[in-house]
């Protein structure tokens, strides 16, 4: 049971209501784009500072809580703020205040259309993503999930090329079948057990379903989440929403969307089932194998793609899986690694996502057999990219290492030296589609290659700073909002032990 210490605060409720109040300002001001983008960087700061004055209590140990309205007897619509939440919250929060900055310089750089409906739509995506951070029970994060699918489908389709509305149909055409099918689960949920409250270490047991209804349950439920987290078969529709604009990617692959799909599976595993009973039914295993498959396939299908924006689509779906695969093992470290990779693939793959869109805007290049010596003309952003790369494939010194040492740990802890092998053989692909990137763009030479120079300063510096954040994590990952701390604390609430 989960002991910790409850408080009264809207604070969560403010997290959600600051980017839902800018939407109408960002209208209105459409017609004045300075203004528009002011409400723009102002909701995401405030959202920001309420979310970081929330540390001190989540390390404290001490939840904050409110209802805000009951839908029937034991089923309210009701926000908490515990560990796991919290760290979604902050990288989310944190990561759109650079990802404004950066929008802004990218969106005014292609010449965007429909600029207005673009921030509009960014800011929905955020309070859904917040919604699901602070989601106590099932039934909120239910609602808030597809709150968040909806608000992304305009941004999919935001081009609107016949490539881009094939990819926003693509994307509902999975997501939305996933909502149906967590939408009925959870009724599921709340038929048997009553109470469907978020508890460290599962709600869930044997006593309350038989084997085969909870292992049908685990199934549907990571259906109904698994589309976004990448899971494979189920995710086709990733690559192909490469179509929308770069930061939309970035938003899709660090910010929001794909990480609420893994934070949903460690929900699921962590605080709906729990270690013991997912053990019982024999369901850790299939989950176990489907993340190995996952990122081991996605690797491979990386090294493939010339297109950039592609090659880092397919990169995600692996490194998604590395969380799942945490999950699945159901050890200390193994979690202590996920919650982490959460945390350190966001800042990582950003700084990726930022670099290929300011390539893009400066060069409209998008397939890395044109990128031969662009590291000469832009030093600062293949700079980044580099160190993105380096993490990614976990070379020591940047965050990336630090979570896929833990995942590494957990695995032998686990006694599954076959998973250990998969996760080193998936850091060997990653350095195999990662490097050969980084090489062509700083030691082969293009004499045909124009001089370009960086892109706008409100695009280097965000993915400047997001790969100097990565490197500082890497070197001590308890710096500021005590990444480690709070992964540990997620950990020892799942698991029963500390790390």
């Amino acid at each position: 049971m989960d002991l910790a210490e409850t408080l009264t605060s809207m604070r969560p409720l403010w997290a959600i209501l600051v980017s839902l109040i800018a939407i109408p300002l960002i209208v209105a001001s459409g017609k004045r784009p300075n203004l528009r983008e002011t409400w723009t960087l102002l909701a995401a700061f405030i959202k920001l500072g309420i979310v970081l004055s929330m540390l001190p209590w989540v390390l404290q140990g001490r939840v904050a809580a409110c209802t805000l309205w009951e839908i029937s007897p034991g089923i309210s619509l009701s926000l908490r703020v515990d560990t796991l939440g919290y760290v979604f919250a902050i990288v989310a929060s944190s990561l759109w205040v650079l990802t404004s900055f950066y929008s802004i310089g990218y969106v005014r750089g292609a010449n965007e259309h429909k600029q207005t409906r673009y921030f509009s739509s960014f800011a929905l995506c955020l309070s859904a993503t917040m919604g699901i951070c602070f989601a106590a029970n099932l039934v909120t994060f239910v609602i808030f999930f597809e709150i968040l699918t909806l608000a992304t489908y305009p941004l999919v389709m935001h081009k609107e090329t016949p490539v881009a509305m094939s990819a926003g149909r693509k994307y509902l055409c999975y997501t939305l079948p996933a909502g149906l099918c967590l939408l009925l689960t959870a009724a599921w949920c709340v038929s048997v057990a009553g109470n469907v409250d978020f508890v460290p270490g599962g709600f869930l047991t044997t006593a309350v379903a038989s084997t085969a209804a909870l292992q049908w349950m685990f199934l549907f439920f990571i259906l109904g989440v698994g589309v976004k987290a990448g899971i494979m078969p189920l995710q086709s529709w990733l690559p192909a929403a490469m179509a929308a604009p770069t930061p939309v990617s970035a938003l899709l692959h660090a910010v929001a969307v794909v990480k609420a799909g893994v934070f949903g599976v460690l929900r699921v595993t962590g605080y709906v089932f729990g270690p013991e009973v997912l053990r019982d039914i024999g369901a850790w295993t299939v989950l176990a194998w489907a993340a190995a498959i996952t990122l081991t396939v996605g690797s491979l299908l990386a090294m493939r793609q010339d297109n950039l924006k592609r090659r880092l689509a397919y990169s995600t779906v692996a490194h998604l899986s590395y969380i799942v695969l945490g999950a699945a093992l159901f050890t200390s470290s193994s979690w202590t690694g996920s919650v982490m990779h959460l945390m350190f693939h966001a800042t990582m793959k950003i700084t990726l996502f930022f670099c290929a869109g300011a390539i893009y805007v400066r060069t409209h290049k998008e397939n890395i057999s044109d990128m031969h010596g662009i590291g000469r003309q832009m030093p600062f952003t293949m700079a980044a990219f580099a160190i993105g790369s380096l993490g990614l494939a976990g070379v020591p010194g940047v965050n990336g290492f630090v979570s896929k040492w833990n995942l590494a740990v957990g695995a032998v802890q686990a006694d599954q030296t076959v998973f250990l092998g998969l996760l080193l053989l998936s850091g060997l692909l990653n350095a195999a589609y990662f490097f050969p990137i980084v090489h062509v763009a700083f030691f082969k030479k293009n004499k045909e290659f124009p001089s370009y120079g960086e892109a706008s300063p409100l695009m280097v510096v965000p993915l400047s700073l997001t790969a100097i954040i990565s490197i500082v994590l890497g070197l001590s990952p308890n710096l500021g909002v005590h990444a480690w701390d709070l992964a540990r604390g997620v950990a020892s609430a799942v698991i029963g032990a500390a790390p």
